[in-house]
């Protein structure tokens, strides 16, 4: 397992809220001893340059193989955390998509190559689900906005 820590600077990133009924596509976020210590939404880093869409897009058809189509309304949060000690700090973009192939709707675990090496797990997690398993959704905060947005926003639009 590769040792993580926050970059010494404001690192962008860019995340595809893709649900499935009330269940949100979600990978696992674990400590160095390998403990899952929450779950976050599949994406990754925007490079310089790139527009975070093209970066979400890229990440995807990277990792996952996938082509996923991006939806309008798209949310963007501040992330300051601390991870073993270390502060991070990140802007987020979350954006709703969904799969252009139906198939990885109909599969309860999908596993993908990481641009860092190795591989990645993501499922099909409901928010209470979450919450039984006392797991946090990063980034914080990102819960509770997901909380407030009623059933019928969920298939791609978001309100504040």
């Amino acid at each position: 397992m590769t040792i993580w820590r926050p970059a010494n600077s404001i690192t962008v990133k860019a995340l595809a809220l893709i649900w499935q009924d009330d269940a949100l596509l979600l990978r696992n976020i674990h400590d160095d001893s390998g403990r899952v210590t929450g779950m976050r939404p599949i994406g990754g880093t925007v490079e310089f340059g790139e527009p975070w869409r093209d970066a979400l897009l890229r990440e995807f058809l990277d990792e996952l193989g996938a082509r996923i189509t991006l939806l309008d309304d798209y949310f963007v949060m501040e992330n300051i955390f601390e991870h073993h000690g270390v502060t991070g700090h990140e802007v987020v973009f979350l954006c709703p998509a969904h799969f252009q192939d139906n198939s990885y709707y109909r599969m309860d675990t999908i596993v993908y190559d990481l641009s860092e090496g190795g591989t990645g797990t993501a499922k099909w997690v409901t928010l209470d689900e979450l919450a039984a398993k006392q797991l946090e959704l990063y980034p914080s905060g990102l819960e509770a906005r997901l909380r407030r947005v009623s059933s019928r926003h969920r298939t791609g639009r978001f309100v504040s």
